[in-house]
């Protein structure tokens, strides 16, 4: 199932253009919190900042997997 999971997944980096739009959005989202979250000392603005940011990277998540469970049942009619 993971496989078969990660091949869809890169099948649809390459052949869909939202997916890869998602995708690259939620990678830059990443890094940001990595950033923040390396910080020694943040200030209440970058927790006010990580907190927007983990929202906004689980919507992302969120109509990724929904393209994904969609092309799985496209998959399976």
């Amino acid at each position: 199932m993971e496989s078969t999971h990660e091949e869809l997944r890169a099948h649809l980096m390459n052949t869909d253009e939202e997916f890869r739009r998602l995708a690259e959005q939620h990678a830059q989202y990443h890094q940001e919190l990595e950033a923040l979250e390396s910080k020694a000392h943040p200030t209440e603005q970058d927790e006010v900042q990580e907190h927007r940011l983990k929202k906004l990277k689980l919507h992302l998540k969120d109509q990724m997997n929904a393209i994904l469970a969609r092309h799985r049942h496209q998959e399976v009619a």
